[in-house]
């Protein structure tokens, strides 16, 4: 879940790389470090802490060099600190890496044995020392080849040489990674997001290959050592969703921005004119799809929830979900009329690439619901549907989860349509409420007031409770991670009904307790068990939505009621009141929101 940036230039680079890393810091922010190549020497300034503490550094002030490298943290091996911080180097080789090297003891045995002498906790320093050896007997290729094939795991990797003053090494397994080009100068990065404000002209690595980089060419290599022609990609310009504007964090902006989204998504997908989904390339034949499977971590495995209920309530498919880390260890019984649908909002996702790949492997039908289209998911899935997002910065996923359930619902609909499951008054009725969104979604985001002042009854609290029957369940799960993410208050998402068997023994006097009951057919069944709770000095908030009928309770803490819309789309604006919540229970404990402790936004290692 780091980030690592590389440019050779002809001018001076490190400006350039601490921009990018700046970029890259919602990958991981418990240390950063930059290394430069000038006068035959490789000068290195690392730092625990964020980019911000680096470029203050004296040592950094004063760096040269027209080639360089550039990691920003997220601590997997060794605790953070600056011995720790990459890049990681000896007297003639200098590596940033994000992945895990699962062999990495192995090799440091070996290494010591040859003289090498270690001084971090680390993973990643066996590669410098690893490529130190090699190089006393083989070329610069040749070294890179015999190196790549003794590393286990996964790894992102840029590598700097004393000897090679114009000259950058990349290579991937498992680990996305971007190259980029310029006039007089090519990027190394991992994203493009890292690289946009360089170049929109990008080419991507594929598992295991290679690339070397020189200001004037970059050659991409196999393996085996095989040379690769590259497809350049062009990338949108649109920067202004890389801003805050006047939004003090980037969430408190892609919360607000979700009507926007929305839309922007619905027109890509509804054909108004004719009142239909625009689905028309994709590649199988109904007949041939029985069953789906959903596959997600995270906030996506809740969006996967989400698309559950729907196919049971839409289709006459069968359905299972899984989370990416359980499915792709399980002896997976796959079958050919199975459809496996994969969700993740950076498309990077380590678990769910690799589910992803096992599927390809025994050439099952595999689809992804992405935001980045040129993620790693998105080229190696048979079909792709993009959410339409934009850029999220923010490593709590908000308008990137509300985009996810759209799309899935959308694809539900026209499977329902296609398979003949409901008739077409009803698939025209559910289109025209699906156009209706963006608008009460927007109507929902002025409950904000409300939920800014009982935010503090969350942030006080040792533990909280967020309970939902059917469609409100996987909600009420979303609504507790994004608490636990950015509050850091303990919260548990649970069905309602099984509160009785086990945790309403957590239950006392003036404990937080969000009840999700929008008037469906779960809503007395809900209500009932929010009484169940209450009972027993729980402060309910409940959610639902609007209407004439009073709730059947008296003793209701709070209440915040969304907009009535078909149930189908109810879990949309239930979510909204549970972003805010998360938002402002961690403004008032003045924790940086965009970048939560211990989190990345891409989780690129397992």
């Amino acid at each position: 879940m780091c980030g690592i940036v590389g440019i050779t230039s002809n001018k001076p680079v490190s400006a350039a790389i601490i921009n990018s890393l700046r970029k890259l810091e919602y990958r991981g922010y418990d240390s950063a470090g930059i290394a430069t190549l000038s006068d035959g020497f490789i000068n290195e300034v690392k730092s625990e802490g964020r980019v911000d503490k680096l470029e203050k550094n004296n040592d950094f002030k004063n760096m040269l060099g027209y080639v360089g490298i550039g990691h920003v943290r997220w601590a997997t091996h060794g605790i953070p600190n600056t011995i720790n911080a990459h890049p990681h180097s000896s007297e003639t080789v200098s590596v940033v890496h994000n992945g895990i090297i699962e062999n990495s003891t192995t090799l440091k045995k070996y290494l010591v044995s040859k003289g090498h002498k270690f001084k971090s906790q680390t993973d990643t320093e066996v590669i410098v020392h690893l490529i130190t050896e090699l190089q006393k007997e083989n070329d610069l290729k040749n070294s890179i080849l015999k190196m790549l094939k003794q590393l286990e795991g996964s790894f992102a990797l840029a590598i700097i040489f004393k000897d090679q003053p114009d000259l950058i090494v990349g290579a991937r397994r498992g680990s996305p990674l971007a190259v980029g080009y310029g006039p007089n100068e090519n990027y190394l990065g991992s994203d493009s997001y890292a690289l946009k404000s360089m170049t929109n002209k990008i080419s991507y690595l594929n598992d295991g290959e290679f690339c070397i980089i020189k200001r004037s060419q970059v050659e991409f290599f196999e393996d085996n050592g095989i040379k690769l022609n590259k497809k350049v990609l062009k990338l949108s310009s649109n920067e202004e969703n890389y801003d805050k504007g006047d939004y003090k964090y980037f969430m408190a902006k892609e919360i607000d921005e979700q009507p926007i989204t929305i839309k922007n998504c619905i027109k890509e997908y509804i054909d108004n004119i004719n009142n239909d989904i625009n689905i028309h390339n994709f590649p199988w034949k109904m007949n041939d799809i029985s069953s789906v499977s959903l596959i997600g971590c995270g906030t996506a495995y809740h969006s996967c929830l989400m698309a559950k209920y729907w196919i049971e309530e839409l289709t006459s498919l069968d359905v299972n979900i899984d989370i990416a880390s359980e499915f792709r260890y399980r002896k997976n019984r796959f079958k050919k009329d199975n459809l496996y649908i994969f969700v993740s909002q950076s498309g990077e996702t380590a678990d769910t690439y690799a589910a992803l790949d096992l599927c390809n492997k025994n050439n099952m039908k595999t689809a992804s619901i992405v935001n980045v289209i040129e993620s790693s998911i998105a080229r190696d899935s048979n079909f792709v549907l993009p959410i339409h997002c934009g850029p999220e910065i923010g490593v709590a996923s908000t308008k990137a989860f509300l985009g996810q359930m759209l799309v899935l619902y959308i694809l539900i609909l026209k499977i329902s349509h296609l398979k003949k499951d409901i008739n077409k008054n009803l698939y025209i009725e559910k289109i025209k409420s699906l156009k209706e969104l963006p608008k009460l979604v927007e109507k929902t985001l002025l409950t904000e007031n409300k939920i800014q002042s009982i935010s503090g009854t969350f942030t006080e609290a040792k533990g909280s409770m967020f309970l939902g029957r059917g469609f409100s369940y996987s909600i009420a799960l979303e609504g507790a991670l994004k608490l636990k993410e950015l509050s850091y208050v303990h919260a548990e998402g649970y069905p309602a009904g099984e509160m009785k068997h086990g945790p309403l023994a957590l239950i006392e006097d003036g404990m937080p307790v969000v009840v999700l009951a929008p008037r469906d057919a779960y809503y007395k069944k809900t209500i009932s068990n929010m009484q169940e709770v209450i009972a027993r000095g729980a402060k309910v908030l409940l959610i639902t939505n609007k209407s004439k009928e009073e709730v059947v309770s008296e003793n209701i803490w709070e209440k915040i009621e969304v907009e009535n819309t078909n149930y189908d789309l109810m879990p949309f604006l239930l979510t909204i009141p549970l972003q805010k919540l998360a938002y402002y229970s961690a403004l008032k404990k003045g924790y940086d929101i965009d970048k939560p402790r211990n989190l990345a936004k891409s989780v690129t290692v397992e």
